[in-house]
């Protein structure tokens, strides 16, 4: 499950770097984290296994990916955040006085 968690992460992450633009790589990792937390946090809740502190379980995966979610939209900016919401490519409405 860690493995496919780890692809599930590696490769958006590395398309990302190829077709965004710089500055929106970073908070669109994160919604790719966040997108995955919930993920795992599904996953846990449908398969109901024995918890051991010996193991990683989904539970710390979706903590993992929310934690690392959250300090890549701490870090981004949010003008960055509104151009990877916006339109891209598009003509954009100027606003007159």
């Amino acid at each position: 499950m860690l493995m496919l968690f780890g692809l599930l992460t590696a490769l958006p992450a590395a398309l990302a770097f190829h077709l965004l633009e710089p500055e929106l790589v970073l908070p669109a990792f994160s919604v790719l984290l966040f997108i995955e937390a919930a993920f795992a946090v599904l996953a846990a809740r449908l398969m109901r296994s024995a918890n051991s502190a010996d193991d990683i379980t989904l539970w710390d995966l979706a903590g993992g990916f929310t934690l690392i979610g959250c300090a890549a939209a701490v870090l981004g900016e949010p003008d960055q955040v509104a151009l990877l919401l916006t339109e891209q490519g598009g003509i954009r409405p100027s606003s007159g006085p």
